[in-house]
């Protein structure tokens, strides 16, 4: 089991963002002399009501201080994005990082990203796939000649490639069925999100796992992404984590991101029942026992905490940091 830090880019729309991007950069050191093995952070556009920094600047950032973790875009939402640009942003993270950078990707679902992007929402898929052949091609290939339905490169020769070889990971977030048989069947690691329950994830692990062995013979890495808050005291940590988790989920319920998930799921339910079986609020044996289920019922091999939501303060971050060093960490290294 491999863990990562989610280092926040969303916050309220009063805040200071170079102090938050300070504190980033702060918590992703204590990552680091924690054992953690990965960081990663996410991309969305007109996020309000809570402002982002961009993702792959942000990461170079982190970058600096992410020592031998691995860097993840988790996600880019590759329908919205020129491939050509995407590529060679790739690539020199992939440099700046010495090969050690996960490319993240998913289809969005927010209609104001496609309309501000000129995207329409039904060409979404394609998009996404013929983004994914031309950019390792970019990434792999000398010379080139691209002329596909949405993206066309003239005849030119290519020197701007990642040093990881044959080209860096990827990662493909899903959440319906049909996603998580695309992700399988074009081979890539099924990035889970934080929002379905256990329950509905059973069956699309199985999915996932039939599809992938029929078709390439062969199950690729299970990365899961966490809400997660951990405290001596399990009390504590659900009464320090609902003033956040419950206003994010409710945002993300107005963009409608649960009318993308798996067996009509919604977040606009009491926080007591959202919480339930999809968060990890609690104390760090019961933390140890929920990644042991994970581990065990889902086969889950990278998982992804978020410790911080908009509005909480740093030091808590800092605090379950060390808390997840000191007693969590050790029981599975």
């Amino acid at each position: 089991m491999k863990f990562g830090f989610w280092v926040l880019n969303q916050w309220d729309r009063t805040d200071n963002m170079t102090q938050r991007i300070n504190e980033g950069v702060e918590q992703v050191k204590y990552a680091r002399e924690a054992g953690f093995d990965f960081i990663g952070t996410g991309q969305h556009f007109l996020s309000y009501p809570f402002q982002m920094v961009s993702t792959l600047p942000y990461l170079a950032r982190l970058a600096q201080e992410s020592g031998d973790m691995e860097v993840v875009a988790g996600v880019l939402l590759l329908p919205l994005l020129n491939p050509l640009e995407t590529a060679e942003a790739t690539a020199s993270l992939d440099a700046m990082t010495n090969g050690r950078f996960i490319m993240g990707v998913g289809i969005g679902y927010r209609d104001e990203e496609f309309i501000s992007f000129n995207v329409k929402t039904k060409e979404r898929i394609p998009r996404l796939l013929e983004s994914l052949d031309l950019i390792k091609k970019l990434w792999t290939q000398d010379e080139i000649e691209f002329d596909g339905e949405f993206y066309r490169v003239p005849y030119s020769k290519i020197a701007t490639h990642p040093i990881s070889k044959p080209h860096p990971p990827i990662w493909m977030a899903a959440n319906l069925d049909v996603a998580v048989k695309r992700a399988a069947r074009n081979g890539y690691p099924w990035l889970i999100n934080p929002h379905a329950t256990t329950t509905s994830l059973i069956p699309q692990i199985e999915i996932y796992k039939d599809v992938a062995m029929r078709t390439n013979g062969f199950v690729p890495d299970l990365p899961m992404l966490k809400e997660l808050y951990v405290h001596k005291d399990s009390s504590v940590a659900y009464a320090k984590a609902q003033p956040f988790l419950e206003p994010k989920y409710a945002a993300y319920a107005s963009w409608g991101q649960d009318d993308v998930l798996p067996n009509n799921e919604t977040f606009k339910i009491p926080f007591e029942q959202l919480a339930k079986d999809r968060f990890m609020l609690g104390n760090p044996q019961e933390i140890i026992e929920e990644i042991q289920r994970y581990e065990d019922t889902l086969g889950i091999t990278h998982m992804f905490f978020r410790m911080q939501w908009a509005g909480l303060p740093h030091s808590e971050v800092l605090q379950q940091i060390e808390l997840f060093r000191t007693e969590i960490i050790p029981h599975f290294k």
